[in-house]
C-alpha cells in the first residue's frame, strides 16, 4: 500500500514538509483505538533467533533507524512499534541550530537515492535528553553527537564532551559523527591526530562516569584505503566498541538522474542505492582488518532485505535504515527480518 498508493502523493509534496507531515501522522495514527497493535501485527517481527548481544546489549534484532530521521528523540516510541530493533537519534548539538538554508532535501527517484544537506538541524541536546527521560518504550537508543557549525574545529572536543556528558544517562550508546559532508570542515575531524584525540578524550571521559557506554565512530564512504587503515589504527587505539560504515557520499558518480538537474542541486550528502556496493565493500574491508571485538553497524544503500543480507555477509554485525525506509515504507523492516529467519 506504502509503494503503490501513499509513496506517489507524498512524493509529488517537498521532502521536507512530507518527513514533518508523515512524522506528525504517525504519531497521531499510533494513539487511535488499535492503532498499536494492527501495526505491530503488520509490521512487528518478534522472534529470538533474530536477538543479537553486542557491547553488553540485546538488540531484539538487528534492523535499527539511522540518525537523521529523528534527529530531537521525537518519535523513538512510534518507532519501535514499526519493529526496529533499535534507533539512533542526532546528530544532536549542544546548542539548537537551524541548519542550512532550504531547501535542503532532495529526492532523486530515478535512482533511488536523496541528496540532504541538512546542517546538522536540531533544538539541542538538552530538549532531548527531556524528551528520553519521558519515554515509555524500552527500545535500544543511540546518541549520534556533534559539534555546532559556528564551533572551530580547534574547539570540537568541547562540543562533543558537552553531548557526550548530557545524553550519558538516556541512551544505550553513543555515536561519534565526524563524517558528514554538511557542516563545514566537519569532515577534517577525521584525520588521524585530531580524530585519535577526539576518541581517546571521549573515552577517558567515559571511563569516569562509572560504568562506560559503547562507543562507535561514524565514518564518510570517501575515504581513501589509507585513510581507511587510520581508522583501523585509531579504532584499536581508542578501544572503540564499533564502526558505522557509512555516512553519505559526495561523489555524484554513476546517477542516472540527468546532470543538469544533479547540478541544480548543488551541495550536500547523497544516499540510497547509488552507495549499495560501495558502503558494503568497506564493512568488508572493516571486518577483514578490525578485530573482532570491534563491532560494525552496516549502512547506506539498503534498498532491499537482500542488500541487508549481503552487508552482513561482509561482515556488519546490524544494520541501519533510513533512504531505504523513505523508498519501500516500514515494510522494509519485517522483509529484512522475515529474509533472515529464512536463512
Amino acid at each position: 500500500m506504502y509503494k503503490s498508493l501513499l509513496r506517489p502523493l507524498l512524493f509529488q509534496l517537498d521532502p521536507e514538509k512530507v518527513h514533518y507531515l508523515s512524522t506528525d501522522a504517525l504519531r497521531a495514527s499510533l494513539k487511535l483505538p488499535f492503532a498499536k497493535s494492527l501495526t505491530q501485527s503488520m509490521f512487528k517481527v518478534e522472534d529470538r533467533r533474530l536477538e543479537r548481544e553486542l557491547f553488553g546489549l540485546k538488540f531484539p534484532n538487528p534492523v535499527g533507524l539511522a540518525a537523521g530521521f529523528d534527529k530531537d528523540a521525537k518519535l523513538v516510541d512510534e518507532l519501535g512499534e514499526l519493529g526496529f530493533g533499535f534507533v539512533e537519534i542526532g546528530t544532536l548539538t549542544p546548542k539548537p541550530q537551524h541548519g542550512n538554508d532550504k531547501p535542503r532535501l532532495f529526492r532523486l527517484p530515478q535512482d533511488q537515492a536523496i541528496i540532504n544537506r541538512m546542517g546538522f538541524n536540531n533544538e539541542g541536546v538538552d530538549a532531548a535528553v527531556r524528551r528520553l527521560e519521558m519515554r515509555r518504550s524500552n527500545i535500544i537508543v543511540g546518541g549520534n553527537i556533534g559539534k555546532n557549525k559556528v564551533t572551530p574545529n580547534e574547539e570540537a572536543l568541547n562540543d562533543y564532551l558537552y553531548c557526550f556528558k548530557a545524553l550519558f544517562h538516556v541512551v544505550d550508546y553513543f555515536v561519534v559523527n565526524v563524517s558528514s559532508p554538511n557542516t563545514p570542515d566537519l569532515r577534517a575531524l577525521q584525520d588521524k591526530e585530531p580524530l585519535k584525540k577526539l576518541l581517546v578524550s571521549l573515552q577517558e571521559e567515559n571511563q569516569k562516569m562509572g560504568t562506560p557506554k559503547p562507543l562507535l565512530l561514524k565514518i564518510a564512504p570517501d575515504l581513501n584505503l589509507a585513510q581507511l587503515n587510520d581508522i583501523i589504527e585509531i579504532a584499536i587505539e581508542a578501544k572503540l566498541s564499533g564502526i558505522i560504515g557509512t555516512n553519505t557520499t559526495v561523489s555524484r558518480q554513476g546517477l542516472l538522474t540527468p546532470e543538469v538537474r544533479v547540478q541544480e542541486i548543488g551541495m550536500g550528502g547523497l544516499s540510497g542505492k547509488p552507495l549499495t556496493v560501495h558502503s558494503t565493500q568497506i564493512i568488508q574491508h572493516l571486518r577483514t582488518f578490525l578485530p573482532p571485538e570491534i563491532r560494525l553497524i552496516g549502512v547506506g544503500g539498503i534498498m532491499a532485505a537482500d542488500d541487508a543480507i549481503d552487508k552482513m555477509n561482509a561482515g556488519a554485525d546490524l544494520v541501519q535504515l533510513y533512504t531505504g525506509f523513505i523508498y519501500e515504507g516500514p515494510s522494509l523492516i519485517s522483509q529484512i527480518n522475515k529474509k533472515l529467519l529464512s536463512r
